[in-house]
């Protein structure tokens, strides 16, 4: 990782990092509850193969301030939208994991000018209708003193192929979440929807690529959600069997085949 950048924000303090020179832009969003360290392997990937590639902690999270006004898709949209002008480097490919994904969708749609291609992976562009025991848990994580010992026994399952360092970066997760402030944090993410995603997909005109691991626990048919996303964007969709929730920590090499394949097509 290089060194941490911050952009004030009305209400935190937002952190990445912007690494590549003049390179074409790419922003990359991870999952919610997530550090933007979760790009690890992807970003090397692509800086190598010649892009500039900035990366990005969400609200409560990594090094961004702990405490907002609120959190959730359309905040985090917000937040960038503000980084994508503070960066002033013309229309940028913006990667969105999970939540990641409908702030993408709600981006491109509300300032069309500042994003030149869309890459969705594991997206949450609308609201999931989840199992009755993803439900249940979900429910359960609401529950002060239960939601971190539950996240983390549930955050595996979004990797089921996990990488070596696996337990190194979920030791990190916890110790993030440990810091002052960042106990709330996962109830407040588990309370957001995607709905002002879903209402700005007919809006959205940027070229888009859907990824999607056919292991995604968070949809009962991976392969169907990402159609149908696919379908409303008039995108390409790549499946990639057995991954999980975070296609690029299991996968990244195929990932990144894809994300230079596409916007080098744009």
């Amino acid at each position: 990782m290089s060194e941490t950048r911050f952009l004030d924000l009305p209400g935190g303090r937002l952190a990445y990092d912007d690494d590549g020179g003049d390179g074409p832009l790419v922003v990359c969003l991870p999952s919610m509850l997530d550090l933007r360290s979760q790009y690890r392997f992807l970003r090397p990937l692509l800086l190598d193969a010649g892009y500039r590639v900035v990366t990005v902690d969400q609200r409560g999270m990594g090094e961004t301030s702990a405490r907002w006004p609120e959190y959730g898709s359309t905040p985090l949209a917000r937040d960038l939208l503000a980084l994508l002008r503070h960066l002033d480097a013309g229309p940028a490919l913006v990667y969105g994991c999970s939540n990641g994904a409908a702030a993408a969708v709600w981006v491109a749609a509300e300032a069309p000018d500042l994003v030149e291609g869309l890459v969705l992976a594991a997206p949450f562009v609308r609201d999931g209708k989840g199992g009755f025991a993803q439900k249940l848990t979900t429910a359960l994580m609401r529950v002060p003193g239960l939601a971190l010992p539950l996240y983390l026994s549930y955050y595996p399952k979004w990797e089921p192929k996990p990488p070596a360092d696996f337990a190194e970066h979920k030791a990190k997760l916890k110790a993030n979440f440990k810091e002052p402030g960042r106990g709330k944090v996962i109830a407040e993410y588990l309370s957001m929807s995607h709905a002002e995603a879903e209402a700005r997909l007919d809006r959205v005109q940027a070229p888009t690529l859907v990824i999607m691991g056919t292991g995604d626990i968070d949809w009962p048919d991976p392969a169907a959600e990402a159609a149908w996303v696919g379908q409303r964007l008039n995108g390409e969709v790549v499946l990639l069997d057995g991954a999980g929730h975070h296609p690029h920590v299991e996968f990244p090499e195929q990932v990144a085949e894809a994300v230079t394949a596409f916007q080098r097509s744009l």
